[in-house]
């Protein structure tokens, strides 16, 4: 294992960001089965399945929300890292680490008691019925303890990634991936536990993850050291992550709140059919998502390191790769849904009627998914930048300047087919989403490089200065 990482500096651009883009694609994928095989096993419970999923499907937007403070305080510590890491300020960097981790202890503790205490109250809000609730709600009791090491996994393997050691953190994932699937069965079947016992499997497997994350960046492996003298929460180092993180903070905890607005005008206009169709059309986007935002992450500390470091074309060179790595791979997954979405349907149920309901709404719902890679690689090139304000405002306007109103809008216009219009919010709202994004990224991102370029200009400049004082002398 490399313990220098000025790899990033040196290494063929699209060689390195395979290099670490595909044990971080493949993380993210196997991170995926934590909730997928969840909802595929839940989909078979013989006499229920389909309320059963209906159920686990109301506590995703919770667990999304759970997910996403993750990514306010530690994740988005990461690319700060690099960049200091770029910089050769290893030290600030462990400190960036040490202060976000000790956060998202503090974090996690609140959110589970919140969990805990309501609940049923909170599972109602977003979208629970009398007939699902049971479900819902024996699910989440047992998923809230296993809150922090949630937290934990999710931030603190962002920081292996940072560090350019993407197949260790591919194992961090691997590891739960494969203990989940041997203790699904087992707790839901063989134990007859149902939804409680794939919960149990989730947080067992989650909690094994957590103690190897904070074995390897404890150890002497790792450039980053996690050691209590670097865990003071320093609010100079702290806060830039937090207002870094905003934006995919927001990303990923508005999906609770675009759960709940799907699913509440889903039950208007539509019926349990449709909003059971909604989990699954969701977990077929976080199937498309996964490996954009693990493709992102594999260029994260390239970019990141390289804009510390003050290698203006490199840092261009990785985005032009990260660009058309990004389309390629929503376009080839577009064409595959549109083709055979009764196959990505028939995954999650064997119900006919559900399937073909969620084959027409899928189709309608992942419209424009072609688009989304573009979306996927400006935003997370803003992040790896640095550039706080511009990943919030786009990832704001997508969500909610765009899509939630279109959510009620869509179905007010097209009433023919009302349920319909409400899954076609989704591809109006990229659409939108993906113009206005390209049009703001142009504009930052030319400016930040030019500043860039004139910063180096300058320290070359006073280099040349202090040498020739230096010769005089």
């Amino acid at each position: 294992m490399e313990k220098d990482n000025r790899f990033l500096a040196t290494e063929p651009v699209g060689r390195l960001l395979f290099r670490l883009a595909i044990p971080t694609i493949a993380a993210q994928l196997i991170n995926m089965l934590y909730n997928i095989v969840d909802r595929i096993y839940i989909g078979h419970l013989p006499g229920g399945g389909d309320l059963a999923l209906t159920g686990v499907g109301v506590c995703l937007p919770i667990i999304l929300f759970v997910s996403a403070f993750s990514a306010l305080v530690s994740a988005s510590g990461a690319p700060r890292a690099s960049i200091f890491m770029g910089k050769g300020d290893t030290d600030s960097a462990s400190r960036t680490m040490g202060g976000c981790f000790s956060l998202q202890v503090v974090v996690s503790v609140v959110l589970t008691a919140v969990i805990l205490i309501w609940n049923e109250p909170i599972l109602l809000a977003f979208g629970a019925t009398p007939e699902t609730i049971e479900y819902a709600s024996s699910y989440m009791g047992v998923y809230a303890f296993g809150t922090i090491f949630v937290e934990l996994t999710l931030g603190m393997n962002a920081y292996i990634t940072a560090q350019g050691f993407a197949g260790t953190g591919m194992l961090t994932v691997l590891i739960g991936a494969i203990i989940n699937i041997i203790l699904d069965p087992v707790f839901i079947f063989i134990l007859d536990l149902g939804v409680r016992g794939a919960a149990l499997a989730t947080v067992i497997s989650q909690g094994i993850s957590c103690v190897w994350v904070v074995a390897f960046l404890s150890s002497g492996k790792s450039i980053l050291r996690l050691k209590l003298s670097n865990m003071s929460i320093i609010p100079s180092l702290v806060l830039p992550c937090l207002a870094l993180g905003i934006a995919p903070f927001v990303m990923q905890a508005s999906e609770s709140i675009i759960s709940v607005c799907f699913n509440t005008s889903l039950r208007k206009y539509g019926s349990n059919i449709a909003v059971g169709s909604m989990t699954i059309l969701s977990s077929v986007m976080q199937f498309a998502m996964m490996p954009l935002q693990g493709l992102s992450q594999g260029a994260q500390p390239i970019s990141s390191y390289n804009f510390g470091a003050g290698n203006v074309s490199r840092v261009k060179e990785v985005f032009r790769f990260l660009l058309l790595s990004s389309v390629i791979y929503s376009t080839a997954l577009w064409a595959l849904i549109m083709l055979f979405p009764q196959v990505f349907a028939g995954i999650f149920t064997p119900k006919p009627e559900l399937i073909s309901y969620a084959a027409r709404a899928m189709r309608v719902y992942c419209g424009a998914m072609l688009l989304f890679g573009v979306q996927i690689a400006c935003q997370m090139t803003f992040v790896s930048l640095g550039n706080a304000r511009a990943s919030a405002i786009v990832a704001i306007v997508r969500k909610f300047v765009l899509l939630i109103p279109l959510i009620y809008i869509m179905p007010a216009v097209f009433t023919q087919n009302q349920a319909m219009a409400v899954y076609a919010a989704e591809p109006v709202a990229d659409v939108i989403a993906v113009t206005f994004t390209a049009i703001l990224f142009a504009r930052q991102f030319n400016s930040a490089m030019r500043e860039l370029e004139w910063q180096v200009y300058l320290s070359s400049y006073q280099n040349k200065e202090d040498n020739s004082n230096g010769q005089l002398k």
